[in-house]
């Protein structure tokens, strides 16, 4: 590990333009778990999901709008696993980074099953075959420039965007009978149950499935950073995404009670179909399949992205092997990528050969670590603008509201959703399973930083 936390990485000249990372910013946050994930978690909690996406909305609304502020205060750092860094030393950063890859590249394996099933409705092959197929696509795609990836993720996210506005206004339009016979709206809201058919519990233990639905709106920060103005991309990306995403979630999610009974809905079956078929919108079932197909080839793309960007960092800083640095800014760190798109077949592989053990156990080990992440970037924000307070800067650089107590409660929302999860069965061994990985990164990060420390005081 190195020594050093401070290290400035140079602006990418060119690269990714100002709607890739626009797209990128609200695409990246929108993936299959939404279209079809979204059904597990409205049955679990009936009506009161709409209060989960709420919470979690604010979470990353305050995650973001930290992240942003931090980035502004000292741009060209590279991603947010750098600031953390910066604010708690080389070992958390160790953690932070290897957490965040090895999150997205179970990540990167799942959507690439998820994605080979969706084409075999059109192409008659093995699963495995299909998901190879699609992961060294998007490792070509990934070695060009950053550009070639911002282009395909900026179309892939545009096909995305555009259903759920049409959804959202057709939806609308349905609810208030300017189309259609009609539709009960209090009656299948408030009569199956209440807004609480499970209790308030079953919200709090379902906040890690939302979250996982919405999350990925750090990856902008880290694609910011391969633009020609870094810090002006963040501070108007951080500024207003995290309440354009709750509006997105919340509006979709919200008619869909509308227009449909919830105790209608069928886990793994997307709600938008049955919400489509009941409106009666020709071709429902295929339009959702376009639009879930487009979800995981962005996810997949941005996954390989991401990991190969967190890859190069650690290795610059010594946390990773230094053959998966990169040559140039101005390129794309091909070792980085190529070593990633391996790991993440892996994961597939293991999703057809163990799906009930080796993948299972993967998924636990990742499944609550992003809010393990977003832990660590609110106690960041706490220390680095604290420093920013002694030095006489912090008006200037920071302006987020309610400091420290919304960071406390930020922190105070992670720790109560993690004891609903060891509360809630279902829940339970994923909880316990993400914080002993975090043990195990961080047991990790701590050897190699006292065998590099050895290996420097013996040269002396």
């Amino acid at each position: 590990m190195s020594e050093s936390t401070s290290t400035s990485a140079p602006p990418v000249q060119g690269g990714l333009r100002n709607r890739h990372i626009a797209m990128i910013a609200l695409g990246g946050t929108i993936g299959a778990g939404l279209f079809v994930g979204s059904s597990a978690a409205i049955v679990a909690t009936g009506p009161a999901i709409l209060l989960a996406f709420l919470l979690v909305g604010g979470l990353i609304m305050m995650i973001m709008q930290m992240l942003g502020e931090m980035v502004v205060a000292n741009p060209g750092r590279g991603s947010f696993v750098e600031y953390i860094r910066i604010a708690h030393g080389d070992r958390v950063g160790f953690t932070a980074g290897w957490l965040y890859w090895f999150f997205w590249v179970v990540v990167l394996g799942s959507e690439a099953i998820a994605g080979a099933l969706l084409l075999q409705d059109w192409i008659t092959a093995p699963a495995w075959i299909l998901a190879v197929g699609l992961v060294v696509v998007m490792k070509i795609i990934n070695f060009f420039a950053p550009r070639i990836f911002g282009e395909c993720e900026f179309w892939l996210s545009s096909i995305k965007v555009f259903t759920i506005v049409a959804f959202v206004v057709m939806g609308i339009l349905y609810v208030l009978h300017l189309f259609g016979p009609g539709v009960p709206v209090v009656q299948n809201v408030f009569e199956h149950g209440g807004v609480f058919p499970h209790g308030f519990i079953a919200l709090l233990s379902v906040v890690p499935t939302v979250l996982f639905t919405m999350m990925g709106s750090e990856v902008a920060t880290v694609a910011a950073a391969e633009s020609s103005d870094p810090g002006r991309n963040v501070a108007r990306v951080t500024r207003s995404l995290g309440v354009r995403i709750t509006l997105f979630y919340v509006a979709a999610i919200g008619l869909i009670l509308m227009v449909i009974p919830w105790t209608s809905v069928v886990p793994g079956k997307s709600p938008f179909v049955t919400a489509m078929e009941m409106m009666g919108i020709p071709g429902a079932a295929f339009i959702m399949r376009i639009a879930v197909l487009s979800a995981v080839l962005s996810c997949l793309n941005s996954s390989m992205y991401i990991t190969s960007r967190i890859l190069t960092e650690l290795a610059d800083q010594g946390d990773a092997p230094a053959i998966l640095t990169r040559a140039s800014v101005n390129e794309a760190p091909r070792m980085a990528i190529t070593f990633s798109s391996v790991a993440g077949m892996l994961v597939a592989f293991s999703s057809i050969l163990a799906p009930q053990t080796i993948f299972a156990f993967l998924l636990s080990c990742s499944g609550g670590l992003i809010l393990l992440i977003y832990c660590m970037i609110a106690t960041s924000y706490i220390v680095v603008r604290t420093a920013a307070r002694r030095r006489g800067t912090e008006k200037t650089d920071f302006s987020m509201p309610l400091f420290p107590l919304a960071n406390y409660l930020t922190i105070g929302g992670v720790i109560l959703v993690f004891l609903a999860m060891l509360a809630n069965p279902s829940e339970r061994m994923t909880a316990i399973a993400s914080l002993g990985t975090a043990v195990v990164c961080y047991g990790l990060a701590t050897y190699f930083s006292r065998k590099t420390a050895g290996t420097v005081g013996s040269t002396r």
